[in-house]
């Protein structure tokens, strides 16, 4: 049985030449996945838009609105960090919409991915670090409010504190979140998760394990959750250029089988999506991602 996986390059966001978002890196990854045969054809899908309805579960009405009019401010705009354009926010949408159905899709088959989102900087009321809408939040809400879960547990395991999620999700005490990240780095404002283990620079494999192990662990037994929402980003990678951390390729490798074994040893159906990854060639980016649905691959039932 081939895995589910939801894609969103085909909607390509306009960016100006040099800007340092590594943009291909979705259409690469896709392509991989596909010429290696980790993910059938028939198992990539275009997902829908968000909807307004789902927004709204964790946005406020008035920021839904003034991004899909294009009314932000230009400071709203710098602080997201893409430029405002009607494509850029149809992939917003769509980016929403594939974690969502991730979350369909991992409640039957045990585990499905996002090839996109992890955009977890996104706040209540404003974007901020290449997002613009908080996905795993608006995910874990649109599965309570269709029944489809009751409590649910969101592990971050991006280089950047999810600071958008946490505080969207701040006086949530049914949807637990978990970030692992480097205490020194962006965003240098932390919100607090219900469960935060920040690293030092220049953290390694080992102690990033033990690190890992121990907060997964703790998450889940205080979660009491029956769903799972992970964030695999690629940007711990020791070659990352904003990442700080010394993590390889075979420590990410432990990490990935690490949170989708605790998942699985805990019966939590899982919907994974890449978050961020700025290595200074992209292929490393891609590779780490591939590495991280390869290995999700392996915990799909059947």
């Amino acid at each position: 049985m081939f895995m589910r996986a939801f894609y969103t390059d085909i909607f390509v966001l306009p960016l100006p030449e040099g800007h340092r978002f590594p943009m291909a890196k979705y259409r690469l990854l896709r392509e991989r996945l596909l010429e290696t045969g980790v993910i059938a054809p028939e198992c990539l899908n275009v997902p829908h838009a968000a909807t307004d309805a789902e927004l709204l579960r964790a946005h406020d009405a008035d920021y839904v609105r003034r991004v899909q009019d294009g009314a932000l401010t230009h400071q709203e705009i710098r602080r997201i960090g893409f430029p405002w354009s009607a494509a850029m926010v149809e992939r917003s949408r769509r980016s929403s919409g594939a974690t969502i159905e991730a979350c369909y899709a991992a409640l039957q088959d045990g585990v499905a991915v996002n090839l996109a989102g992890g955009t977890h900087h996104a706040f209540r009321d404003r974007g901020g670090g290449y997002c613009v809408f908080n996905d795993a939040a608006v995910a874990a809400r649109t599965l309570q409010a269709e029944g489809l879960a009751r409590r649910v547990v969101i592990l971050d395991c991006d280089v950047h504190q999810g600071d958008g999620t946490a505080a969207i999700l701040r006086d949530d005490p049914t949807i637990f979140t978990f970030s692992i990240h480097g205490e020194t780095n962006y965003p240098f404002h932390k919100e607090q998760s219900d469960l935060d283990i920040g690293l030092p620079d220049g953290t390694t494999d080992a102690a990033y394990l033990a690190a890992l192990a121990q907060g997964v662990h703790e998450a889940l037994r205080r979660a009491d959750a029956d769903f799972a929402i992970y964030l695999a980003g690629a940007d711990p990678f020791e070659g990352d250029q904003l990442g700080k951390l010394k993590i390889s390729m075979a420590g990410l490798a432990a990490r990935d089988h690490l949170v989708l074994g605790a998942c699985r040893a805990a019966g939590l159906p899982v919907a994974v999506a890449m978050a961020g990854g700025y290595a200074k060639q992209v292929e490393d980016i891609v590779t780490v991602h591939y590495q991280t649905v390869s290995i999700a691959a392996g915990y799909c039932n059947g």
